[in-house]
């Protein structure tokens, strides 16, 4: 029970909750906390004595919850997305006051926090849909935030998520007012798009190194290593380094063999590929990790897939080619970076392409930099993006930016190398042969969208245009094919 009243509230004390109001604790703020199963605010606060005495405040009812903080109240929700966020505006209103905050912390669509913020300002609240990347990590040590919507609700909570965030050295801490609406749940919808681009991204460069250069856990236990000290040093290399170290407690070999190969899924990538459609933003690397997922579902039918083509005479690696390991690996790294400027490439223009869309007003190099640290993506490689959005902040795209085009140039054969070995291995590598794809479609001035639109006029008279005379034409090309075939 606290004394005085506290500095802020949080409601919703699973993983992601509890963690993040120890971390406002130990950062000097004191917090009141609540939970709709009660046994989870005890438990909260038992963590909080063991981990340094640290001043949260346990309730058992939202009206006590909410008359312990002090005025004007700012209260964080982690709780799950859609109905249960409504249940808990629902709960909590009934005891607040003119110039509360309600925060939002989970990862909800952004039209929903866009929805609240309109209904609760009715009532003279104020409302933030606030992104949280960095997992369980990085809510208990410096997570990396999103906040958007009210800027005076920002403002009221500015000093604690300054101290919260995790603390880059060189570029401050990771977290920025992203701007209004539902701006901050967009922005970390699209970084968890670009987080299952880069991870399809390095389970595919583990495939052909595995399959194909016949590497053993330990070599890529090693290779990942050492990755991690050069241009891909990042939270998801470091990790991959990590688990091919790990033994299996259950029996013999490594923890990763043993691993189903069905991958799951929250919905945030879906959002980002139907986001990109809508707006008609290419992403195909994001796209292409989307549909590796739902392939991965499919377990049951590979399998008997595998049979099926195992009898025609398709081994699971068609050839059984002797490569050059030192020579694989380098190459593989190559078209790793090459894919992933793609991958980013296509996030940061889908996040323009709304803040466009809604008058946002998004500036691309700062989210790069409150990226740096506390989330999944975090990576050296972010100092780069925004340094190009530094130079040039109307940049239209990464792949364009002078530096990130010279290392392009410089990576292409390599890259090439290795989706030509995948495709005659029969190693599908979709997230690098889609950002292949993206990159040599983005840099040929003239493509063969010409035909597709002779086509469209052909069969539907949906006119095109010409390279040479302005205006919309139409052709009779069925009349005139006809009159030449008698």
């Amino acid at each position: 029970m606290a004394v005085q009243p506290t500095r802020i509230g949080l409601a919703g004390l699973a993983v992601m909750g509890q963690n993040l109001a120890l971390n406002i604790a130990s950062k000097g703020f004191p917090i009141s906390v609540y939970n709709r199963t009660t046994s989870k605010v005890d438990e909260t606060v038992e963590r909080a004595k063991k981990e340094g005495n640290l001043p949260v405040y346990g309730f058992h009812d939202p009206e006590s919850f909410v008359n312990s903080i002090q005025k004007p109240r700012v209260i964080i929700m982690l709780v799950k997305a859609g109905a249960p966020v409504d249940q808990t505006i629902k709960t909590l209103s009934a005891y607040l006051e003119k110039g509360d905050c309600i925060v939002d912390g989970g990862n909800e669509w952004y039209e929903n926090t866009e929805r609240r913020e309109k209904a609760v300002s009715e009532n003279g609240f104020l409302y933030l849909g606030m992104g949280v990347s960095g997992g369980e990590e990085g809510a208990r040590n410096g997570p990396s935030m999103m906040p958007g919507g009210s800027f005076e609700a920002y403002k009221n909570i500015e000093d604690i998520l300054l101290k919260v965030a995790a603390q880059v050295r060189d570029s401050g801490p990771c977290v920025t007012y992203i701007g209004k609406g539902g701006s901050g749940n967009f922005v970390k919808m699209v970084h968890n798009g670009i987080e299952y681009g880069d991870m399809q991204l390095i389970a595919e460069a583990y495939d052909v190194l595995k399959s194909v250069g016949k590497l053993s856990n330990e070599e890529l236990h090693g290779v990942f290593t050492e990755w991690n000290k050069g241009e891909l040093e990042s939270f998801l290399i470091e990790i991959t380094a990590d688990i091919f170290g790990i033994k299996d407690d259950k029996g013999d070999g490594h923890l990763v063999d043993k691993v189903l190969d069905k991958t799951g899924m929250k919905g945030t990538g879906k959002w980002t590929v139907q986001q990109a459609a809508e707006l008609s933003v290419p992403s195909p690397t994001i796209e292409s990790s989307l549909d590796a997922r739902f392939l991965s579902g499919l377990k049951d039918e590979r399998v008997q897939a595998a049979k099926v083509f195992k009898e025609g005479g398709f081994g699971d690696v068609l050839t059984d080619q002797t490569v050059d390991k030192k020579q694989l690996i380098d190459d593989v790294r190559k078209a790793l970076y090459a894919s992933k400027i793609c991958s980013y490439a296509q996030g940061m223009n889908l996040i323009r392409a709304k803040s466009v869309e809604k008058g946002w007003g998004l500036k691309l190099g700062e989210l790069a930099r409150i990226w740096k640290g506390g989330c999944i993506i975090r990576a050296i490689f972010l100092d780069r993006i925004k340094q190009a959005y530094d130079r040039n902040a109307e940049l239209a795209n990464l792949l364009v930016d002078p530096e990130f085009a010279k290392e392009i140039i410089e990576r292409q054969s390599a890259w090439r190398r290795v989706v030509c070995l995948s495709i005659n291995s029969g190693i599908s590598t979709p997230g690098m042969s889609a950002s292949l794809a993206y990159f040599d479609s983005y840099r040929r001035e003239r493509l063969p969208a010409n035909l597709v639109q002779a086509q469209r006029d052909y069969f539907g008279a949906h006119t095109y245009e010409r390279t040479d005379v302005e205006g919309s034409f139409h052709t009779e090309w069925f009349k005139i094919a006809r009159q030449s075939k008698m």
